[in-house]
């Protein structure tokens, strides 16, 4: 019998491990490499995505913590499936990244710019994941 409770905490630990490693290393390097179609690059930002609501990291930051505490309070009504839990802690794991950027350094750290597309992070790409895969499989359901 699969664990699901643990399935989603690990999923949303590693993912906010990952998330703040790759950010603690650009930091530490700033690096400006252009990897193919992505570069890789240091940016603060103070905002949110798109670049809406600059300067608001730390209300930012408490929104994020509240969002976070909801998924943890709702947390037992996820159907206890492996994709819905999967989707769930990607999406947890970047909300407290990015929180923790907001709250601890009053910027968050991008870094992944596709030139197309605003930079961003993995704690992002995380959130849109998980939001977007609970979309859908909650959406067939």
């Amino acid at each position: 019998m699969v664990n699901f409770k643990l399935f989603f905490y690990l999923v949303a630990f590693f993912t906010l491990v990952l998330d703040q490693v790759s950010k603690f290393l650009i930091l530490h390097y700033q690096p400006n490499w252009s990897v193919g179609f992505i570069d890789i690059i240091f940016l603060k930002n103070t905002g949110a995505g798109f670049g809406i609501l600059q300067g608001w990291s730390l209300l930012l930051g408490v929104v994020s913590l509240l969002v976070a505490g909801a998924v943890v309070y709702y947390y037992s009504q996820v159907p206890k499936q492996t994709l819905p839990q999967l989707f769930l802690g990607l999406f947890l794991g970047g909300v407290v990244g990015n929180a923790l950027d907001r709250l601890l350094r009053s910027y968050v750290v991008d870094f992944i710019d596709l030139g197309f597309w605003p930079a961003f992070n993995i704690a992002d790409a995380a959130i849109t994941i998980g939001a977007i895969g609970l979309i859908v499989v909650l959406w067939k359901k």
